[in-house]
């Protein structure tokens, strides 16, 4: 297994449940800074545009994060509710009211009037529809991952730290992988699930059809003795509007996320320079504005960059490698993989057990090379 992100420790996890003997192999350790899976706080929610696939995932995510819980003593998992703010068009929630109804789970449409007086904070002035998800909210992004791969060795598993690579192929296998410590690791099957790197490992079967886009985070002090945007007075926040832009409340005294989805320019995920950029900061200034009129003048406290792993049409991609029989490609989280973890690394495991079929959506013959960016 390599990659101890969201989706590769989770599999470990699985496959290794499942009565496999398992090495799990990461480049610089499970959540570390590079990782699309690093970072404080993930969005967990039930809407998806409709896919009920994705709503039927994500609500069996969060029974198996809360189970999860209960073995580590320890809360990843913060319901906060999320609650959605729709300018004007609001289908894409809309579409989702069966689907997450079918998974059994609620959501509630309210008013503006009555989400203005629930959540008096939020400013509501060109927000037309509100939904609410009650059992949606965040997870502890970083420490998840490493609560995992902690699992994983207590359990049996092997973990190495070491950038890995594939091997010369053999009739149509994989015979071994190579570390850059000068070792290898055969294996009869292999599961590669390297984030931002998977294009750069398989450069003729993946290529671009996932690239690493920057993305940038920021994080606002509130006013001194000011709990309104705390975790447990403030939902998770979506608004669609010309953008798509969300927030995350105050977790352990870091300050109020706020993020623009819009994807950014493309990057390469090892040598990328993580400072903000000046007009990144314009822009989370303008959102915070816009939706928190208290926290207009709130000084940055924290920022981020990191990087969404963007397939070719934003789904996963979770089938065999085209032309190596024994090898599993994981990757495409796109920015909303990472609640999936636990429920992706249980559908991966009967998948190479062959107690599974590749769901079409996450089939590799669908994705399609993005063109080539211009040149500068």
């Amino acid at each position: 297994m390599v990659g101890a992100g969201a989706f590769g420790g989770w599999t470990a996890l699985a496959l290794l449940r499942a009565g496999a003997r398992v090495t799990l192999v990461d480049a610089w350790g499970a959540g570390h800074a590079r990782a699309s899976s690093g970072g404080e706080t993930r969005v967990i929610r039930t809407v998806y545009n409709g896919a009920a696939l994705y709503s039927e995932m994500a609500a069996r995510a969060l029974v198996l994060w809360l189970e999860a819980e209960r073995r580590w003593g320890r809360q990843v998992l913060f319901p906060t509710g999320a609650l959605w703010l729709c300018a004007a068009d609001d289908s894409y929630v809309r579409r989702s009211l069966a689907p997450v109804r079918a998974a059994g789970l609620t959501i509630e449409e309210l008013t503006v009037p009555e989400a203005a007086r629930r959540w008096p904070q939020i400013a509501f002035g060109d927000v037309r529809s509100v939904f609410f998800e009650p059992a949606a909210g965040f997870l502890a992004a970083r420490a998840a991952c490493e609560l995992v791969r902690e699992t994983f060795v207590r359990e049996g598993g092997a973990y190495r730290r070491a950038w890995a690579r594939p091997g010369a192929a053999a009739g149509g296998r994989l015979p071994n992988v190579v570390l850059s410590d000068g070792g290898t690791l055969a294996a009869d099957r292999f599961v590669f699930a390297c984030g931002p790197w998977i294009g750069q490992l398989f450069r003729d079967a993946i290529g671009r059809r996932i690239v690493a886009t920057r993305q940038e985070v920021f994080f606002f002090g509130p006013p001194a003795g000011d709990a309104r945007f705390d975790v447990g007075a403030l939902p998770v926040w979506v608004h669609i509007g010309e953008r798509l832009v969300y927030g995350i409340p105050s977790h352990e005294r870091r300050g109020l996320k706020v993020a623009d989805d819009t994807a950014g320019e493309e990057v390469d995920p090892t040598t990328m320079e993580r400072a903000p950029s000046a007009a990144g900061l314009d822009g989370a200034r303008a959102i915070l504005r816009a939706r928190f009129p208290a926290m207009a003048d709130a000084p940055l406290v924290e920022a981020r960059v990191c990087q969404y792993e963007a397939s070719s049409d934003g789904h996963f991609l979770v089938d065999r490698h085209p032309e190596l029989e024994n090898v599993w490609l994981l990757g495409g989280g796109s920015g909303h993989g990472f609640k999936m973890g636990p429920a992706l690394g249980e559908h991966v495991a009967a998948l190479v057990q062959s107690r599974a079929a590749v769901h079409p959506m996450f089939a590799y013959a669908r994705l399609r090379p993005r063109p080539a960016p211009p040149s500068r």
